[in-house]
């Protein structure tokens, strides 16, 4: 396997799928290096550095540069989608997701269903998204949630590289719309990804650590921050099963609830606000469908009902961390 940054895993899968499938393109802001400009010295790859070379290999009518319009954006990829190819469409902060609305609810979403079945829609939207760079409430919020939400889009979380490798590949070719959220304090961790065809089928949990005291559910940048408890707990003799939801739509129900048959604990990690979150959902579900089993009731561990502060010491109160978790776990365990 080969050692890289989830980046690069993005930027690899990304060459990989265009070089396979003729019908996959790209299209965003400042992919090339802005709209007009013609690649060369300011062909950085967009800021977060996952389309750099992609220009120059494949050309302007694969690697589009789009006016500065999410709108704009989302409704070609939609338009493109239908007309039989497979766009990637990037949305450089997924904050901005709300202007284009109605183009991915209203019309991606609802595509298929709308025509019965004889139309489908191969759009996969990446969304860079996540707290904790310091870049205020207008850059950093974790909007999963709310696109969970909406029936006819999958919802994907990659927590590493190999999982970032495997899940885009999926989505660019899956048939139905995919919204592919990119942490960004994940984008520079490095790992193993595995080389060749590699995919993730979505609707598949993934086991991070195995332990029989508390179950740990939680996805995206989440998945460190509950490994990073674990270890600790781990160090008193209390062991947890952290499960990395990896698509929040579909849901790996089975996972979970296995999980909380085995413990009868469980606490849910989520970096979105708590009212209406996965979070909230997951923890519904499991009250409903494995009631019996819980020996106490689930705790959640999010961001506060609040926008996302722009002050340093601030922003690091508001997300979840490792002292919050093991607070959380020591609440569930004190229920005898």
């Amino acid at each position: 396997m080969a050692q890289m940054m989830m980046r690069e895993a993005i930027l690899e899968t990304i060459r990989d799928e265009m070089r396979r499938d003729p019908k996959v393109m790209m299209l965003g802001e400042d992919l090339v290096g802005g709209m007009g400009t013609a690649g060369g010295p300011e062909a950085i790859g967009g800021i977060w550095s996952t389309s750099t070379g992609l220009w120059e290999e494949f050309g302007s009518d694969r690697v589009i540069d789009t006016p500065i319009s999410e709108s704009a954006i989302i409704g070609s990829a939609a338009g493109a989608a239908l007309a039989g190819k497979r766009p990637i469409a990037e949305l450089m902060f997924a904050d901005f997701v709300g202007v284009c609305m109605d183009q991915i609810w209203n019309q991606i979403a609802k595509f298929r269903y709308m025509f019965g079945g004889k139309s489908k829609c191969p759009v996969t939207i990446r969304l860079v998204y996540g707290a904790g760079f310091n870049a205020a409430p207008q850059h950093s919020q974790a909007v999963y949630s709310m696109l969970t939400s909406m029936p006819g889009l999958k919802v994907v979380l990659p927590s590493t590289p190999a999982d970032a490798k495997g899940l885009l590949t999926q989505a660019i070719r899956d048939d139905d719309p995919v919204l592919f959220f990119e942490h960004k304090a994940l984008y520079g961790i490095k790992g193993e990804v595995p080389e060749g065809d590699y995919t993730i089928p979505f609707g598949h949990a993934r086991q991070v650590r195995s332990g029989e005291h508390v179950t740990l559910v939680t996805c995206g940048m989440m998945v460190s921050v509950c490994e990073r408890a674990a270890d600790q707990l781990a160090q008193e003799g209390i062991s947890c099963d952290v499960l990395d939801m990896r698509t929040t739509s579909p849901l790996d129900e089975e996972a979970i609830l296995d999980s909380v048959e085995l413990t009868g604990r469980v606490v849910l990690v989520d970096e979105s606000p708590p009212r209406c979150s996965v979070a909230s959902d997951v923890a519904a579900m499991i009250a409903n469908k494995a009631f019996a089993a819980l020996k106490a009731p689930p705790q959640l561990v999010t961001a506060p009902h609040s926008p996302v502060p722009f002050a340093r010491e601030l922003e690091s109160a508001y997300l979840p961390s490792p002292p919050k978790v093991i607070d959380a776990v020591r609440t569930v365990l004190a229920y005898r």
